[in-house]
């Protein structure tokens, strides 16, 4: 019984096998598999009566299982490509029972598209942050390296910094970031900007993709109010980072280093303000511009000012009605250009700051009002021996090539401070100077008390109350214009002049090799000054 049930039962299977054809069911009408650039599993169905094997000389195909009897589902394991343009292999299945039987099916595979693109693509940022806070980043997929391309006008409040782009898997996408700064929007106007970017070579795009950044809108300041005065004064403030801030509680009027109109038709507004303490690292802020009726404005004391270089920015120079203006400790090593609008003013304070030089356009013809020049204690760092001392961007005009002359020229200007700085070389003597006029003897013979010895010698700075220039590099002789100077005694000159400091950048010690003992040669000429000591005693 039971050899007849297994004859029976071979003898049943035995048609059902014979039935079963010998094939590949891809799913396509071609008998091909595609795929993605990024490779995947794809299935196909092998039919056989019998045994099977799979072969493939492509290495970056895969089937599992490789070999089996009977219907099979397989798995056909793609790797990504590193192409741009689409690729091919060849599968084959071998049937075991007979070598005449086998089956081809192609695998084709996609290339990557040449692509930029961006998960986001657009952008909203606020009119003001925090300087720490005015970024941010945008993560860009691309397999063609690129230039970032800003619309025009968007740079003066948008810049970027681009990371390398490394392309070391052939066309396949990598990743890179783009960090966008922007800066504060005082204006009440938002602000767009439709950023592209473009590839640097030329290929076709599968995908390009823009960013649209949009900035609010500030709230507006209203002009020429004291209403409008007292929100530019805030907006200053929380610009720069101020570390005092204004009582808001209080009218305007009561608020500390503020002074304002009491009559006329600027009554209410801001006369005088001072900002002092806080920490920026931008030039001064667009709402200063809105502070038309002021007539004094100071900004001293940036935090780690002399770590900083700065322009002072185009807004102050708006305010061509200024008289007095102060910006020290800032951080500054350069003036704006449209700096020589302020004809107005009668007093610059730029002490404390980074020149490296004194900045052209400080001249009698860009200010013909000015007075007073403070240019004192512009050093980043105190440095004795320059010519031992391999560090740059020290400040402190030591990138002057002699003594500026031009500011002896300047005659018009009572205070000149220069001290603690890096001034190198010789006085002049200006002897054979063009433009210096020389003492005559009607001026010296109209009063009685200038000495003969002034006739034929150049009349340098005869308006200068106040002359200082201690504390530099300065070598040489004292020139003659400077030891019989009507106002030498005035400008306390073993402080304020004689005194210098250190060695030069050729090693050599500062300080005048004819400097006076004492004033006893001067009083012998000044013989009637009022503050002749010699007079006095008799």
């Amino acid at each position: 019984m039971i050899l007849a049930a297994a004859a029976a039962l071979v003898s049943a299977c035995g048609p059902d096998e014979a039935k079963v054809s010998f094939g590949v069911i891809t799913g396509s009408e071609d008998g091909s598999v595609g795929i993605g650039p990024a490779g995947g599993v794809k299935t196909v169905t092998v039919t056989s009566p019998g045994d099977w094997v799979v072969m493939t000389e492509e290495p970056w195909i895969s089937v599992s299982p490789a070999n089996g009897r009977g219907t099979a589902e397989c798995k056909v394991s793609v790797d990504s490509t590193l192409l741009s343009s689409s690729r091919s292999g060849a599968v084959r299945i071998q049937s075991l029972s007979s070598s005449d039987e086998r089956q081809d099916f192609t695998i084709v595979q996609e290339g990557f598209p040449y692509q930029i693109s961006l998960e986001e693509t657009s952008v909203d940022v606020a009119d003001y942050a925090e300087y720490e806070s005015r970024f941010f980043e945008v993560e860009i997929i691309s397999n063609v390296d690129y230039d970032v391309v800003l619309p025009g006008g968007a740079e003066n409040w948008l810049s970027y910094k681009k990371s390398d782009l490394t392309l070391d898997r052939g066309a396949r996408p990598r990743r890179s970031t783009v960090r966008f700064d922007w800066k504060v929007n005082s204006r009440a106007q938002e602000r767009i900007a439709e950023v592209t970017f473009q590839p640097k070579e030329m290929v076709e795009m599968g995908r390009q993709d823009g960013l649209k950044v949009v900035q609010k809108a500030a709230l507006p300041i209203p002009e020429n109010t004291p209403e409008g005065d007292s929100l530019a004064l805030l907006a200053v403030s929380r610009a720069l980072g101020g570390f005092i801030e204004f009582d808001t509680s209080e009218k305007m009027e009561h608020w500390n280093n503020v002074a304002i109109w009491k009559d006329g038709p600027n009554k209410g507004r801001v006369r005088y303000v001072q900002f002092f303490m806080f920490n920026t690292k931008e030039p001064l802020p667009y709402e200063v511009q809105y502070l038309t009726a002021a007539e004094e404005i100071a900004f001293y004391s940036n935090a780690n000012q002399f770590l900083k270089s700065l322009d002072t920015g185009e807004y102050i120079t708006k305010l061509t009605q200024l008289k007095r203006l102060t910006i020290g400790a800032y951080g500054l090593v350069s003036l704006h250009p449209d700096f020589v609008n302020l004809k107005n003013l009668e007093y610059l304070d730029l002490s404390s700051n980074c020149f490296q030089e004194i900045p052209d356009i400080l001249t009698p013809e860009n200010f013909p009002k000015l007075h007073s020049l403070i240019l004192n204690a512009n050093q980043r760092n105190s440095i004795y021996d320059l010519s031992n001392d391999t560090r740059e961007n020290v400040g402190g005009f030591i990138d002057e090539p002699e003594f500026p002359t031009r500011l002896l020229k300047w005659s018009a200007l009572d205070t000149i401070r220069l001290s603690v700085n890096y001034l190198q070389g010789q006085l002049p003597d200006l002897e054979d100077e063009p433009g210096i006029p020389r003492w005559t003897s009607e001026e010296v013979h109209a009063t009685d008390t200038l000495p003969d010895i002034l006739i034929g010698l150049p009349k340098v700075l005869p308006n200068t109350n106040f002359f200082a220039i201690n504390f530099n590099r300065l070598t040489g002789k004292l020139p003659d214009w400077l030891l019989y100077h009507p106002k030498l005694d005035m400008w306390l000159p073993y402080s304020l002049i004689f005194s210098q400091e250190g060695k030069t950048r050729d090693g050599v010690n500062a300080g005048f090799s004819n400097e006076p003992t004492s004033l006893d040669y001067y009083y012998e000429h000044y013989v009637n000054k009022k503050y002749n000591p010699n007079k006095t005693q008799e």
